[in-house]
């Protein structure tokens, strides 16, 4: 019941926004704004694969760090059991990086 009514909140709130809001455009309103400085050139310019290919890489191992602090907090609590299974996510953790080295995906031209 607590989801329906969250859920249905957020949709109404979004039609309600879109229906009661101001619908006022003009050619000074819907030009690209950047800080303040003026648009120039195409906005669709390719980024490299190489940069999403980091950024992935980034958000992957960070989130993989992120297990490491609920550990370190309740290491005496799981003992030897916990141990060995931080051991084998670590293992993996480092089996996945230095495949990342061998591909060179780190390695910008």
């Amino acid at each position: 019941m607590q989801m329906l009514l969250a859920v249905g909140f957020v949709v109404g709130m979004i039609i309600a926004s879109g229906n009661l809001g101001p619908k006022r455009s003009s050619a000074t309103k819907d030009k690209n704004f950047e800080c303040g400085i003026e648009s120039q050139g195409n906005a669709r310019i390719p980024f490299s694969v190489k940069y999403f290919l980091v950024a992935i890489l980034f958000v992957l191992f960070d989130v993989e760090v992120i297990f490491l602090y609920p550990w370190a907090i309740n290491f005496k609590e799981l003992g030897m059991e916990g141990m060995v299974k931080m051991v084998i996510f670590m293992s993996l953790l480092l089996v996945g990086f230095f495949y990342i080295i061998k591909k060179k995906a780190l390695e910008w031209e």
